[in-house]
């Protein structure tokens, strides 16, 4: 051991200069949300409902659903309804012609923003990763092998909830005779994830994901045959697995014409960013839908009182759960579409109590003529 150990320095040498303490900025915390009120000005004029009571399933436009949300008993297996089966199936990133590669964000990172635009997200931390998710499929004892079925797709699967309501509404003929897919995500979620490269992105890049990679193997598994008819083929998700459902229609309204959102993530977390759509899903209703000719859609949507609200770093303005649907409710109003919005007292974000108590009138006027 040296001599000199824990000696200080030799008298007349100059001590060595210590690097400087960098004082980390404390972190930005995540704003808790805010409870809105439906009749803040600027948000749309909507029906008002008696408490308990859900939107007539044929009627369009806005509504006020809350604050008690007892679940619906059409979302709860009844003993004389004809039972339906559910298959399960996997797909890996090596099977699939449109994601053969997936991406994954390091854990426990984000993104920063760009400084010349707090708009656009960096995220140097998501790398290439393979991938593999569960399909669920129900289909309905009423089925007859070979004809061709409505069916209805879903995100961030599975959905037993779903498949359950599906079932007891074919056996009170609310609905038509119609197949179930819930597709498990990629993995992760928002900028620099799989999930968030597929559900946030703009684009018909994961429809074709759907038709080409899943919807074949559906087929040949499972005996069933699905229809090539876009007015009977559904999308439906919550989050950004909502926005998925609604890009899958818009860019793809030779495959999809019906749409149902839960507290959609219509906000600008499109990752990598895309200078032709640069406000990500917030676009659709600051500018795509109102500068585009009308589509073939019918679309059913939510939000909570108590949704999101600005819940990351970049600060855009760009990042309100409540304002985007409540905007996007205004946009399909005046073009024109038909659309049923329900903004809900008491509810957070893709509320499971709401989704129990909405779910089969929403599925009921999905399922309308237009």
């Amino acid at each position: 051991m040296s001599m000199l150990a824990g000696v200080g320095p030799v008298a007349g040498q100059a001590a060595p200069a210590q690097p400087a303490v960098v004082q980390e900025p404390p972190p930005r915390l995540r704003p808790t949300p805010p409870t809105r009120d439906p009749a803040t000005p600027g948000f749309v004029q909507a029906t008002d409902l008696p408490d308990g009571t859900v939107p007539p399933a044929d009627r369009n436009g806005n509504f006020i659903v809350g604050p008690t949300h007892t679940a619906a008993p059409e979302t709860v297996a009844i003993a004389a309804v004809p039972k339906g089966t559910v298959h399960e199936f996997t797909v890996t990133a090596a099977e699939s012609t449109v994601y053969p590669t997936g991406i994954a964000r390091d854990a426990g990172t984000f993104g920063v923003p760009d400084p010349a635009n707090p708009a656009r997200l960096e995220v140097p931390t998501s790398r290439p990763a393979p991938w593999t998710r569960k399909v669920t499929v129900f289909v309905p004892q009423q089925y007859v092998a070979g004809t061709p079925a409505p069916f209805i797709v879903g995100a961030d699967g599975p959905d037993p909830m779903l498949f359950t309501t599906l079932e007891n509404l074919i056996a009170q003929k609310r609905i038509p005779v119609m197949i179930g897919i819930s597709i498990g995500n990629g993995g992760g979620d928002a900028q620099g994830s799989q999930r968030g490269l597929e559900y946030d992105t703009l684009s018909p890049r994961y429809a074709e994901f759907v038709e080409q990679d899943v919807l074949p193997q559906v087929e040949k598994r499972f005996n069933v045959r699905l229809t090539k008819d876009p007015e009977a083929r559904a999308t439906m998700g919550c989050s950004s697995g909502a926005s998925a459902a609604l890009s899958m229609a818009w860019y793809r309204t030779d495959l999809y014409h019906r749409v149902l959102s839960y507290s959609g993530t219509y906000v600008n977390q499109q990752w990598p960013w895309n200078p032709d759509t640069p406000q990500g899903a917030w676009g659709y209703h600051a500018r795509i839908v109102p500068e585009s000719p009308r589509k073939p859609l019918r679309i059913w949507m939510h939000v909570g009182d108590r949704d999101l609200y600005n819940p990351n770093i970049m600060r855009d303005d760009m990042h309100d759960w409540v304002v985007a649907n409540e905007r996007l409710a205004a946009v399909l109003a005046a073009k024109g579409y038909p659309y049923q919005f329900v903004f809900v007292k008491n509810a957070g974000h893709c509320d499971r109590a709401v989704k129990a108590q909405t779910l089969p009138q929403a599925l009921e006027w999905l399922w309308r003529e237009k």
